[in-house]
C-alpha cells in the first residue's frame, strides 16, 4: 500500500521514493510509488501534477485503493526523486479550504446547506440548497467569509474512529466507516474530507464571489480564492484602465461616459438606417429598371448579409421577381423570390450547396449561404444564375 504523504503534510513538495510497480496501458504508462505526495482526483478536487525524475506526471488516479501515476515515460531507475507542481497544489489548497469556509458561512448566514463542490481550471463552484440570493445577501456572505479569513483561524486535519466521529458536530456524515479524516476549521466546523488544505484561513488570501445562477432548483455560486482572485482583480483593472483611456475619462466616470456613448450610437444607428432605407429604395428602382428578365442579380463588394436581405425583401415585395445577390466581403450568397413563382429557394440551396463547399439554408421564399472562399461563393453564384436564367428563358 502506497504511503500517502499528503496526509502527513500538505506542504511536502519534494521527496525521494521507490517505484513498486509499472505497466503500460492503452492510454499510456503508469506506475505505483512506495510513497507519494501526489493527490489523486477526488472529492471535487483535481489531481496534483509534477515530475518524477524530471519526467512529467500527466494524471493521478485512485483505483481500488491504489494510487496510479500516469507518466510521459518510465524513469530509468527504481529509486526516484519526485517534485510537485507547487503552484497548482497550493491553488487547490486555497480553493478547497475556501470552499469549506464559504459553505460554513452559507449555512450560518443563509441557512443553506452545500450540495456539491467543483474545482475547475477557471473557477470553483458550490451548489447550495437555496432557490435564490439577492445581491445584498451575496455581498453580506462575501464580507462574512472574508472576515473569517482575516481572523486566520487554524485549520487542522486528523483521523478519527467511527465512535469518535459520532460525538463531533460534523457538517455531514462521512462516506467511510473507519479511518475517517476530519478537517477542522477552528471555531467554525468539523468536516469529513480527504482533500488537501491550508494550515490557517489566512493562507486562503481572499474569496471573491463572481456570480450566482439558478441550477435545477438550487443556487450555484461561482468564486475564486487567493492568487486566482488576485488575477481576476488585475484582469478587471486592466479592462477598466483600457476603457478609461479609450473614453478619455476617469474610472469613476466610465459608466456615465458609456451611457452617453450608447445613446450617441443609437442616434447614429437610427440615422444610418434611414440612409440605408433611402439608398435601398434608389438601388431597388435601378435594379428593377435594368432587369431584362424575371431574374435580378448583382455582385456587391462589401454589402453585409442583413442589408442584402433587406434589399431583396424590398424587391420581392414590389414585383414578381427572383433575386440573386453575392457579397465578396463575407462570401455570402442570397436567393429570394417574389409572387407565386414555383422556385423553392431553400430546397435549391440544399440540393447544390455541398458541390461548392457552402453551408446554409432557408425557406421557400428566401435562402442564404456562406462559403469558405470568394472563389467558391462566386462559382455558386454563377451556377445559380445560369440555372435560373435557363428557367427564365435567357
Amino acid at each position: 500500500m502506497t504511503k500517502k504523504l499528503y496526509y502527513e503534510s500538505a506542504y511536502i513538495r519534494e521527496w525521494g521514493t521507490r517505484i513498486t510497480r509499472k505497466w503500460e496501458r492503452e492510454d499510456g504508462a503508469y506506475l505505483v510509488l512506495e510513497a507519494t505526495a501526489f493527490y489523486p482526483h477526488g472529492g471535487g478536487q483535481p489531481c496534483d501534477l509534477g515530475w518524477i525524475d524530471a519526467i512529467p506526471v500527466l494524471d493521478v488516479v485512485l483505483e481500488e485503493g491504489e494510487i496510479l501515476h500516469k507518466v510521459e515515460r518510465f524513469p530509468e531507475k527504481e529509486e526516484v526523486q519526485c517534485r510537485l507542481n507547487w503552484d497548482r497544489r497550493f491553488d487547490h489548497m486555497q480553493h478547497h479550504s475556501g470552499q469549506h469556509l464559504l459553505s460554513a458561512m452559507c449555512l450560518e448566514v443563509c441557512e443553506a446547506e452545500t450540495l456539491s463542490f467543483h474545482l475547475g481550471q477557471d473557477y470553483a463552484t458550490v451548489d447550495i440548497a437555496r432557490a435564490d440570493l439577492s445581491p445584498d445577501q451575496l455581498m453580506m456572505l462575501e464580507l462574512e467569509v472574508n472576515d473569517q479569513i482575516y481572523l486566520n483561524r487554524k485549520v487542522t486535519s486528523y483521523f478519527v474512529t467511527r465512535e469518535q466521529a459520532a460525538v463531533l458536530p460534523l457538517v455531514k456524515q462521512p462516506k467511510v466507516s473507519e479511518d475517517i479524516r476530519i478537517v477542522e476549521i477552528e471555531g467554525i466546523e468539523y468536516n469529513p474530507c480527504g482533500g488537501t488544505h491550508v494550515s490557517a484561513t489566512g493562507e486562503i488570501g481572499m474569496i471573491k464571489l463572481l456570480r450566482a445562477e439558478k441550477q435545477k432548483g438550487h443556487l450555484r455560486i461561482y468564486f475564486k480564492c487567493g492568487y486566482r482572485a488576485l488575477k481576476e482583480f488585475n484582469a478587471g483593472m486592466d479592462i477598466l484602465s483600457s476603457l478609461s483611456a479609450r473614453f478619455n475619462t476617469s474610472k469613476e466616470e466610465i459608466l456615465d461616459r458609456i451611457a452617453k456613448w450608447d445613446q450617441e450610437q443609437k442616434q447614429l444607428q437610427t440615422e444610418l438606417n434611414a440612409v440605408k432605407a433611402e439608398n435601398d429604395a434608389y438601388l431597388a428602382e435601378k435594379l428593377l429598371a435594368g432587369r431584362q428578365s424575371g431574374l435580378i442579380k448583382h455582385v456587391f463588394a462589401d454589402k453585409p448579409l442583413k442589408d442584402m436581405q433587406n434589399l431583396a425583401a424590398k424587391l420581392t415585395d414590389q414585383t414578381d421577381v427572383i433575386v440573386l445577390f453575392v457579397s465578396n466581403a463575407d462570401n455570402k450568397v442570397l436567393l429570394a423570390k417574389g409572387g407565386k413563382r414555383e422556385l423553392a429557394c431553400g430546397a435549391f440551396f440544399k440540393q447544390h450547396l455541398a458541390n461548392y463547399n457552402g453551408k446554409g439554408g432557408g425557406s421557400d421564399n428566401m435562402a442564404q449561404a456562406g462559403f469558405a472562399t470568394e472563389e467558391d461563393a462566386m462559382a455558386f453564384y454563377h451556377f445559380t444564375a445560369h440555372s435560373l436564367s435557363s428557367v427564365e428563358g435567357e
